[in-house]
């Protein structure tokens, strides 16, 4: 098979491959969440009313942010995550403060029919997983156990699916709070510590915070209901430490700081009671009581903390603090509606009557505890009868039922898209195989074409370096014989011209034909030197470039003064070897001052100077002179090249010189260049690599 078929087919089998790859990705993808899950980003314009709601909601002033709330959003074009927001805060105060349950479900169902369809996938994972939370909360205040599981395990997939760990403490978090309820309070610490571990990769904002400490103090209190009153006391202290470390953070929430350390104080008091400690406790709970107690702070956590502290006077049978706490207690009761608070405080003044014999009152105030005690112990069994780990491990079996039918059509999709793959790459290969009987045949003489014009080809190059070499050895016979007797010529005429013998008239034509010998003379020289030329090693030795410069500018001196120039000679300090051939160096500074002479005016400077350049040595040449054009500079290194011009006497020019000047630098590994404009002339740079050799030592030509 011919390489370009070869080529074809693999072409064709990448391209198919690529196209099932693809569908098989879209398949996938749109079977699965996203890997991600995102925080949502609110409009400008909602950003300052979310936080002033917030911190309304922090103080537990529900209807001023709500009536803040909705007057403010009521003009305003809300993007979807601010209507989203705007149904939470109404389902938080519903749920939270008006226990109104009802009314906080339909809150919920709003929260997710508005990130229903949502395009941004970051903020449907975020805001869906809150949603079913929300939902499922309402749903469990309701009684309604197993449409609660259902949307809070709706919530876990979202955050397992979308390796959210936000998502999912927010999930152990309710597992542990249902747990609690249970009196199952060994799996309600072990859901705490989960949900507190998970929350270490959420972002640092204050409710992340204030619920890592809320998780704390309820690790701590289902470790005192368990009864290891160790391990409560030390992660009551973990929460305050925590609070204490972590709530510089938030110096404008004071207030609710001293809130969350009164409650943890608060609970600490309990497992102090229970230890016999009862100074230490009541000190707790009256520092928890003033701090709770004030307007706005949670004054049910208040009542409960006052109710402790009342058993602590029964038992101490401190009567005299007991009766002042209870008419204080009772009227804060009118004010705030609570049924555990209710029952406490039934059971502490039907106590007291008791102790004091007065059976009548006291079994008024037992019977109202019990009826109450009664209502709370009925919901509490509906929720213990109903099996938290029975209702999620259902959930897990029928979620997993689900994920195994969507699993099967993805297998079945992929198999036809490779049943389809399979059937068309094999008949292309059948197709490509035919085909390429055929062209195998045109390769085959194409190759031999191809040899054969590479041997056409080798043949040529050898005749073209004949061709070249003969050349070369012809020129140079040329030119060797024409220079003797042009140098014969040459030298004659400069006799003929000393002689007096002649008139002014042939002495002007011998001064002609003398220059035209010399000149052509030069021009015979640079051929020769040019087709001597060889790629070989130079034959180099230790210069010392000090002396070397000198004598090339003093035999030039006199060819200088022709013009009335004169040549400024500026040297190394030290004398400086460097390991070169000194002929051909020699040429090149020769042919540069040359140059310099003859394209500098009469009675011009030509400097002539050589710096230590570190690991180099720089030789410049600097002359007055016309220049060089811009539009002839990247011609001047090019052998017979048509930037030649005549010096500013007239003085010829060929056209080699700097071309061997730079044949001969960039053999000894250096680098020529020059600067030059019309104004101020040229000045060519030659830089040569300096030899590390003994002064005194230097290798044989």
């Amino acid at each position: 098979m011919s390489s370009a078929r070869i080529y074809s087919s693999f072409k064709n089998l990448f391209i198919l491959s690529l196209f099932g790859l693809c569908v098989l990705v879209v398949l996938i993808a749109n079977s699965c969440n996203e890997k991600k899950g995102g925080s949502p980003e609110y409009s400008q314009a909602f950003k300052p009313v979310f936080d002033s709601t917030t911190r309304l909601f922090e103080q537990n002033q529900y209807d001023k942010g709500l009536t803040y709330l909705d007057g403010s959003v009521k003009h305003m074009h809300l993007y979807t995550a601010d209507k989203f927001r705007v149904y939470g805060f109404h389902f938080t105060a519903n749920n939270k403060a008006k226990h109104n349950q009802v009314v906080a479900l339909t809150y919920a169902d709003s929260m997710l029919n508005t990130v229903a369809g949502e395009p941004d996938k970051n903020m449907y994972l975020a805001f869906y997983a809150e949603a079913n939370f929300a939902k499922g909360d309402a749903l469990f205040e309701l009684g309604r156990f197993n449409e609660a599981y259902s949307s809070y395990y709706q919530g876990y997939l979202i955050g397992i699916n979308g390796l959210n760990n936000c998502t999912l403490a927010d999930y152990t978090y309710r597992l542990g709070m249902i747990t609690y309820k249970q009196a199952n309070y060994k799996f309600a610490a072990s859901y705490f510590k989960q949900s507190f571990d998970q929350c270490q990769s959420c972002k640092t904002e204050f409710t992340v915070f204030f619920r890592q400490q809320e998780v704390l103090d309820n690790i701590a209190i289902s470790y005192r209901n368990y009864g290891k009153t160790d391990s409560a006391m030390a992660y009551f202290n973990k929460a305050l430490q925590f609070i204490d470390t972590n709530g510089a953070k938030y110096k404008t929430r004071n207030e609710i700081l001293d809130v969350a350390r009164a409650v943890v104080e608060g609970n600490m008091a309990d497992v102090l009671s229970k230890n016999g400690q009862y100074t230490e406790a009541a000190g707790l709970l009256k520092k928890s009581i003033a701090i709770n107690l004030k307007k706005g702070n949670d004054n049910h956590d208040a009542a409960l903390s006052e109710i402790k502290l009342g058993h602590i006077y029964l038992n101490l049978k401190q009567y005299n603090l007991l009766v002042p706490l209870l008419k204080d207690l009772r009227t804060q009761l009118d004010s705030i509606k609570s049924s555990d608070t209710e029952a406490g405080w039934n059971l502490l003044m039907g106590t007291y009557y008791q102790n004091n014999n007065d059976f009548a009152k006291a079994y008024s105030y037992m019977e109202n505890f019990h009826r109450l005690n009664d209502s709370l112990s009925a919901k509490s069994r509906a929720l213990k009868e109903n099996n938290v780990s029975d209702q999620v491990s259902n959930l897990q079996k029928h979620y997993q039922i689900i994920a195994l039918r969507n699993q099967q059509r993805i297998y079945l999709y992929t198999g036809v898209i490779f049943l389809i793959m399979s059937t068309i790459i094999i008949l292309l290969v059948y197709r490509n195989w035919e085909r390429s009987r055929g062209e195998m045949e045109v390769v085959s003489k194409l190759n031999k074409q191809v040899i054969h014009q590479k041997a056409r080809l080798e043949r040529t190059l050898v005749d073209l370096e004949n061709s070249s070499q003969e050349k070369d050895r012809i020129l140079r016979t040329v030119a060797h014989d024409l220079r003797n007797p042009l140098g014969g010529i040459a030298s004659l005429t400069n006799a003929m011209v000393d002689d007096n013998d002649y008139k002014e008239e042939q002495i002007e034509l011998l001064k002609i034909i003398k220059e035209t010998a010399f000149d052509t003379l030069e021009l015979i020289n640079e051929i020769l030197e040019v087709t001597e030329s060889n790629p070989g090693e130079l034959r180099k030795q230790a210069v010392d470039i000090n002396s070397l410069l000198s004598n090339s500018v003093e035999l030039l001196r006199f060819k200088a003064a022709e013009k009335n120039q004169k040549i400024m000679l500026s040297t190394l300090d030290a004398p400086e070897q460097l390991m070169i051939s000194r002929e051909k160096i020699w040429r090149v500074i020769s042919n540069l001052i040359s140059n310099a002479i003859k394209f500098s005016p009469v009675g011009s400077d030509i400097c002539v100077s050589i710096t230590d350049e570190n690991s180099d040595i720089q030789i410049s040449v600097n002359d007055h002179g016309i220049g060089i054009p811009e539009n002839i500079r990247n011609k001047v290194f090019n052998m017979f090249t048509e930037a030649k011009r005549p010096g500013t006497l007239g003085e010829k020019s060929f056209g080699l010189g700097l071309s061997i000047c730079r044949q001969i630098i960039e053999k000894h590994h250096g680098k020529i260049w020059f600067e030059s404009n019309t104004q101020n002339g040229t000045t060519f740079f030659v830089r040569l690599s300096k030899t590390d050799i003994p002064i005194h030592e230097s290798i044989p030509v």
